[in-house]
C-alpha cells in the first residue's frame, strides 16, 4: 500500500478509504461502508481522505474525486460550464498539461481565500452589537437629546464653541484672582 504519511497542513491525517471490487467504499476510520455522497460531505467539511484500491493498493483518490464531480453534475448542480470542460479536455496531451494542474490549484486556492475573507467581512458587518455597545450608544443619544433642553450647558445648541471657551476662560480667571487675594 502507498505511503500514508501525507497529512493535511494543519489537521489530522487523511481518512483511509478502501474501494473493493464490488465498488463499495469502506471507511477504515469509522469501520463502515460509505457512499460517494458521504465522501463529498467530508470534502465540504474540510476532512481529507485518500482512496486505495483494496486489491492492488493503488491510490485511486483522483478518480473517486472525479466520480463525485460527475455525480454532482448529474444532479443538476452545474458548476462547471461546458466551455470549461471542453477546454480542460483539450489540454490533455498538450504541452501545457503539466502546468495546468498547478495553475488551477493556485487559482482555486486564491478564490477560496477571497471567499472566506468575504464571508468573515459579512459576518463582522452583520454581527449584533454587544449590550455594552448598545448601552453606550443609547447614553450618547440621550445626552445629545438632553442638551437641547439645557441651553446653558457647554456645547448646547445656540452657543458657539468660541462662546463656551470664553465663558470657561472667564471662570478660570475669576478663580485665579480669588486665589491671589487669599494668598
Amino acid at each position: 500500500m502507498p505511503d500514508q504519511t501525507a497529512e493535511t497542513k494543519s489537521g489530522p491525517p487523511p481518512v483511509v478509504v478502501k474501494k473493493y471490487a464490488n465498488r463499495r467504499l469502506y471507511n477504515t476510520e469509522s469501520s463502515s461502508y460509505v457512499t460517494l455522497e458521504d465522501l463529498a460531505q467530508m470534502v465540504r467539511l474540510g476532512r481529507d481522505f485518500v482512496v486505495y484500491d483494496a486489491k492492488s493498493g493503488d491510490d485511486i483518490t483522483r478518480s473517486v474525486l472525479t466520480q463525485i464531480i460527475v455525480e454532482e453534475e448529474s444532479k443538476g448542480s452545474h458548476l462547471l460550464p461546458e466551455s470549461f470542460l471542453r477546454q480542460l479536455i483539450g489540454f490533455y496531451g498538450d504541452s501545457l498539461q503539466g502546468v495546468i494542474p498547478r495553475y488551477l490549484e493556485a487559482t482555486m486556492t486564491g478564490f477560496a481565500r477571497q471567499q472566506e475573507e468575504m464571508r468573515r467581512g459579512m459576518e463582522q458587518a452583520l454581527r449584533p452589537f454587544s449590550l455594552e455597545e448598545i448601552g453606550q450608544r443609547n447614553m450618547q443619544m440621550i445626552e445629545r437629546a438632553m442638551s437641547f433642553f439645557t441651553p446653558f450647558q457647554p456645547g448646547a445648541p445656540g452657543r458657539s464653541e468660541v462662546e463656551v471657551l470664553r465663558a470657561e476662560n472667564a471662570e478660570l480667571r475669576a478663580e485665579l484672582a480669588a486665589l491671589r487675594q487669599k494668598g
